[in-house]
């Protein structure tokens, strides 16, 4: 036995260790690849993909799959050469030609991507998102002319596709037809109520109708379907403005720095708001902010210096009428502010000097007269490049009115290819990494512990962390982590018997899951039960691992029913050995609703949430399986629950199901 062991284990690491040896499968790596990919590893599927490049730079897969970690990561530029090189090897692959039209986008290479997109319609002339993207390139070229002949022919071919019409209101809100837009947007929202975009398309047509209660009604609709948009706030905002909601207004201002604390506009609208309800002190705040990132802001710098004036710090409002004078010699409005700051300050002779210059001016009838804050005035707003001294104390608004969109693409969000609106919360799994992840959004007043993974903690050096999804790697990462895989392999190559060596598995087991080599972690994990049928995060481990590779397997169009029974039977076993452990029955019921086997996942959810009344993921799990399953009405009393314990995505997903 002790030969054959360890025989056996040694083939293990020569099958499975990477980087110890130059003879790896390349077919695997390109798996362990794409499943990170998958699993928005973006550095680590870039580690693989190199790997594959060095060794047969003649494929074109490797070149592609890297060019689209390389795009989720904003190397625009780096991801086109990649995608270059792959048409250079393979021009036939439509995919490619997406990705680098995406990647020509965000370059702001417009006709670079249209031109992509002409190839990527040629070969898949029935993709409803490939034209779409093509005719927002058109908008951004203000080739309006091709947008309508795109448009028309879209709307021939799919006279339901709201986006469409939607985008067709917006070509002629831009030939300034106002008219004819409303009536396309009305159709378009007839079609699709639940467009965000196409409700604030609809609310700026509103607005240059000065029609604001409308706009307000339609800009909330747009909040509501997008609340994480900056400038559907910051749109609101000044139609509350105008409705004397000034509360409202500021409410959205402050919404906006939330979401965008860098924001130029919601800052200086903001502080002339607070200027309006007398808090000087914030609205010096807003300005000191805007005049860090913009020292030259001329209107900042009057606004801040009138209100450091009014708070009684003469010196430093001096200082900025100086800054706003040596630029604009002849405000003299400006100079009168300056000299009685001056006169605060017992300096009489540099005040007498400002009021020269003002009679003077007068004298020559030179003198430009300064409008009051009347209340005619208040509700004017001037443009962002509009520098009129005059101006100053309006609210600002951008040059020009622009809906943000999002291009149509498989490639957004996680790479699965497929567009979903109401996801699952993730499985747990195990790794050695304690920080959280972009990808775990768990509540933050609800730690996450597990007895049984404390339990088996108990004396380790390398303890066992619980986590929503996967830990995304740095490329040091990787390589600690290979270099702890091979330090593993040798120990494991040494020992005579595989118990000897069953916690290095073990550990290795866990390594491999981590670099998304699911294959070689399923492999150790079913040595080590061999040994050790006890261990419950041994099952409970091999059954995450083989659900991962399931789900990435399923994108592919892969029938995964068989080992999907695989992995419902580790974790029943897990079950049965920790009968009272919540996480390893939220991980079954994850994978029943993915089988849609919804009462199957109901009830798992369930005992979760018996064993864990706070446990705010399989409340929200199993209110999205109960509506999948046509209990609507259940389902939304389990996502206000999972709201309410910080899950606050269930809201809007509430409100949705409850309208339909």
């Amino acid at each position: 036995m002790g030969l054959g062991d360890r025989v056996k284990v040694l083939l293990y690491v020569l099958v499975f260790s990477i980087g110890a040896s130059a003879q790896y499968n390349i077919d695997r790596v390109i798996t362990a690849g794409r499943a990170a990919l998958y699993y928005e590893d973006y550095v680590l599927s870039i580690q693989y993909f190199n790997q594959v490049i060095s060794a047969k730079p003649y494929l074109y897969e490797p070149w592609f799959f890297r060019g689209a970690a390389k795009f989720y990561l904003d190397d625009f530029s780096g991801a086109e050469s990649d995608c270059a090189q792959a048409l250079t090897l393979n021009p036939y692959v439509p995919g490619i030609y997406e990705l680098r039209g995406l990647c020509r986008i965000r370059q702001k290479n417009f006709e670079g991507a249209i031109s992509d997109y002409d190839q990527s319609i040629r070969f898949d002339p029935q993709s409803q998102g490939l034209w779409y993207n093509r005719v927002l390139c058109r908008i951004e070229n203000k080739d309006y002319k091709a947008a309508h002949l795109d448009l028309d022919s879209m709307m021939t071919r799919w006279q339901e596709y709201a986006k469409a019409y939607q985008l067709k209101a917006e070509v002629l809100l831009r030939e300034k037809d106002t008219l004819r837009a409303a009536d396309f947007l009305d159709k378009a929202l007839k079609i699709d109520p639940y467009d965000g975009e196409a409700w604030a398309v609809r609310a700026v047509i509103s607005c240059s109708r000065k029609q604001w209660k409308d706009a307000d009604k339609q800009f909330s609709e747009a909040i509501h379907l997008h609340p994480n948009r900056t400038s559907f706030y910051i749109n609101r905002a000044l139609v509350r403005y105008n409705t004397n909601n000034l509360r409202g207004a500021m409410a959205d201002y402050d919404k906006a720095i939330d979401l965008d604390p860098e924001n130029f506009l919601a800052h200086y609208n903001r502080g002339q708001l607070r200027i309006q309800v007398g808090d000087d002190n914030r609205a010096i705040n807003d300005f000191d902010f805007i005049l860090k990132h913009e020292p030259d802001n001329i209107m900042a710098l009057y606004n801040r210096a009138l209100l450091l004036d009014r708070t009684g710090d003469p010196r430093s409002a001096i200082r900025d009428y100086t800054a706003v004078i040596n630029r604009f010699p002849n405000f003299w409005a400006g100079l009168a502010q300056r000299a009685q700051c001056y006169r605060k300050l017992g300096m009489k002779a540099q005040a007498d000097q400002d009021e020269y210059r003002i009679v003077k001016a007068q004298m020559n009838k030179h003198l430009g007269i300064q409008n009051r804050w009347s209340k005619s005035k208040q509700k004017e707003v001037r443009k962002l490049s509009d520098i009129d001294m005059d101006k100053y104390n309006q609210l600002v608004e951008a040059d020009e009115q622009k809906v943000e969109h999002e291009y149509e693409s498989a490639y957004r969000g996680k790479v699965q290819n497929r567009k979903v609106d109401d996801q699952y919360m993730p499985l747990l799994t195990l790794s050695f990494f304690a920080r959280l992840t972009t990808a775990e959004q768990r509540p933050t007043n609800i730690s996450l512990f597990d007895s049984d993974i404390e339990t088996f903690n108990k004396g380790r050096q390398r303890p066992i962390y619980m986590h929503f999804g996967t830990s995304q790697l740095e490329q040091k990462d990787f390589l600690s982590i290979n270099n702890l895989i091979n330090s593993l392999s040798d120990r494991i190559q040494n020992l005579k018997t595989v118990e000897e060596g069953r916690a290095q598995i073990f550990d290795r087991a866990i390594l491999y899951a981590s670099l998304q080599n699911l294959d070689a972690a399923i492999s150790d994990l079913t040595v080590y039960i061999n040994v050790d049928s006890t261990n419950v995060l041994a099952f409970w481990q091999r059954a995450i691992c083989q659900a991962m590779i399931n789900e990435f397997n399923e994108s592919q169009g892969v029938d995964t029913q068989i080992k999907n029974a695989r992995a419902i039977d580790d974790l029943s076993h897990a079950c049965r050995l920790s009968p009272k452990n919540p996480h390893i029955l939220y991980d079954r019921a994850y994978i029943y609703a993915t089988m849609k086997e919804y009462s199957s996942a109901i009830v798992d959810y369930t005992a979760a949430i018996q064993l864990n009344p706070n446990f705010a993921e399989a409340y929200f799990n199993r209110g999205l399986t109960r509506i999948f399953a046509g209990n609507t009405a259940e389902g939304i009393i389990d996502l206000s629950k999972a709201g309410e314990l910080g899950i606050y995505d269930a809201y809007s997903i509430m409100k949705r199901y409850r309208e339909k």
